[in-house]
């Protein structure tokens, strides 16, 4: 009989479901392609997933690293910061249904951090608070699981919301690795995630758990407890709801604001940017993000110089 992990979804999980389905409908209404939004959101989920395990390196720094400027900071937290921008840069050449991508992308999240990069760990693992938390399985188990575990997810027809949370679950439980598994858990959650709709791809899940980090871990301890992983399905559904209500708050306020720069040029093509910022209430360098989005998309044009020239509304 194939392997099926222990788990129930509840009353609450199904109108979680529905909610954020309700909420990605609305995205694909609305989204348009804003290429800095993005990048926002992808430095935001590397640093909560990093913030997680340890790493102190912020937002600011994280930017800085992105466009190949040097930081200060420790070599092992910069590394790590290097590491998973290639991995999450690689997610879209990546199937969450294989295993041996599994395997690629964790020698590229822990490239240079373990020395046993994209292999599975040969030692025994616990994972550890004030007390032991729980007692991963013996190693010599880690590539059975992991394929009967693989094996049920490619199966799978339960909504990826779901089958997500119960293989981010199943995924800690067993502590395939030496190191880096929760940063892979989550990773290969986003994933599995961005198969079924490519925005989760950039919804900082992350961070959102960061936020949450006590109640995460509670939570993962009280599905060991329990023998199943419905809790840990809800929580992860909460944190993924947030997630996608920040990003859509996010589109609207700059689609807000880009509405408002047009409007405001097509009464006055002659305004600078300074007269923009004063009149919105925004700094010189977000009105300077906005007009070069504007120009990408079409929707604004420069006439003549920098000094003397004026604006045209597309």
């Amino acid at each position: 009989m194939s392997y099926k992990p222990p788990y129930t979804i509840s009353e609450k999980s199904l109108n979680l479901v529905i909610e954020i389905t309700n909420l990605i409908a609305k995205v694909d209404a609305n989204r348009k392609s804003d290429v800095q939004l993005r990048k926002k959101n992808r430095i935001k989920t590397i640093v909560g997933t990093l913030a997680i395990e340890g790493n102190t390196l912020e937002v600011k720094q994280v930017t800085a690293l992105l466009e190949g400027q040097r930081v200060m900071g420790s070599p092992k937290e910069i590394q790590e910061v290097k590491s998973a921008l290639d991995a999450y840069e690689q997610m879209e050449h990546l199937n969450p249904y294989v295993l041996d991508d599994l395997l690629k992308a964790h020698g590229v999240m822990m490239n240079a951090l373990v020395v046993d990069a994209g292999h599975f760990r040969a030692v025994k693992v616990a994972v550890k608070g004030d007390d032991v938390i729980h007692v991963a399985p013996p190693p010599s188990q880690v590539p059975t699981l992991m394929d009967q575990l693989f094996g049920w997810l490619k199966g799978s027809t339960i909504n990826p919301l779901i089958s997500s949370a119960v293989f981010h679950y199943e995924f800690e439980f067993i502590h395939p690795f030496s190191d880096g598994n929760g940063r892979m858990g989550r990773f290969w959650q986003t994933l599995i995630l961005s198969h079924y709709h490519p925005s989760f791809a950039f919804f900082p899940i992350e961070s959102i758990i960061k936020e949450r980090q006590e109640t995460y871990y509670k939570t993962l301890s009280a599905c060991d407890a329990e023998g199943d992983s419905t809790r840990f399905i809800e929580f992860i559904l909460e944190c993924i709801l947030v997630a996608v209500s920040s990003v859509i708050s996010s589109e609207k306020s700059s689609e807000n604001t880009d509405k408002a720069i047009l409007r405001y040029l097509s009464k006055y093509p002659k305004a600078t940017i300074r007269t923009l910022a004063d009149e919105l209430d925004l700094s010189t360098r977000a009105i300077e993000k906005q007009l070069a989005n504007l120009k990408k998309e079409g929707r604004l044009q420069r006439i003549g110089s920098a000094r003397k020239g004026s604006w045209e509304v597309m």
